[in-house]
């Protein structure tokens, strides 16, 4: 049973954190690697035909069943990381920290319908969707997933990594890797495919770290 303890007047429930962190680090990398697939970029997405693949749609479907889930175990994530922090936060970068973490799952959900929509202009015959529906669903989708979705995710790395450190509650590698996983989030999330699973790795990482040091003080 999880154990509850309230210090500073911050109800600490770091358990909680890691295994919702880690929840929602498999779910996101799940899907981002199931539109990839099901909704090509480059020479692959110049045409509409390959999309009348089922596997294809089926990919697509499967990852936007994922997508909620994932962003519930998110805000799970940041509740209990917020109430780990407690009331010694700083609130500049507390608020930082959440504001970066709603508008991450807000654009996320708005990915996921623009990717639901290219599913939905496929005709149910299996004929392709039009040209320019396919090409304004499709780059929706990874506009919002890269561009806006991952810098989001930057700032909410960045603001947990400096909280963390200047708490003492994360070790120096672990901050160092915040910041270059929020450099790459920022650089190279909308210029290099893939580059997106970056943020559920770290998510992971940290997690892991969360559940390592909530094993070992119980």
């Amino acid at each position: 049973m999880e154990e509850w303890s309230v210090e500073r007047g911050a109800l600490r429930t770091p358990r909680a954190a890691g295994l919702a962190g880690v929840a929602f680090a498999l779910l996101l990398a799940a899907a981002i690697v199931l539109v990839r697939l099901g909704i090509p970029q480059g020479a692959d997405a110049m045409t509409a035909q390959g999309f009348t693949d089922s596997t294809r749609r089926n990919a697509v479907r499967t990852a936007l069943a994922l997508v909620p889930f994932a962003g519930i175990f998110f805000l799970w994530f940041i509740g209990a990381v917020r109430a780990h922090v407690g009331a010694v936060e700083d609130k500049f970068l507390a608020t930082v920290f959440l504001g970066s973490g709603l508008v991450f799952t807000a654009t996320l959900f708005g990915a996921a319908a623009a990717a639901g929509a290219v599913l939905a202009v496929t005709h149910p015959s299996g004929t392709a969707p039009g040209l320019v529906s396919w090409d304004f669903g499709r780059h929706l989708a990874y506009l919002l997933l890269t561009e806006y979705a991952m810098r989001m995710a930057a700032v909410f790395v960045c603001s947990l990594s400096v909280m963390g450190r200047r708490l003492g509650v994360l070790p120096r590698p672990l901050t160092v890797l915040g910041f270059l996983t929020a450099l790459t989030l920022l650089v190279t999330a909308s210029n290099v495919p893939w580059a997106e699973l970056v943020f559920p790795a770290w998510s992971l990482v940290l997690s892991g770290y969360i559940l390592a040091v909530s094993g070992r003080a119980r």
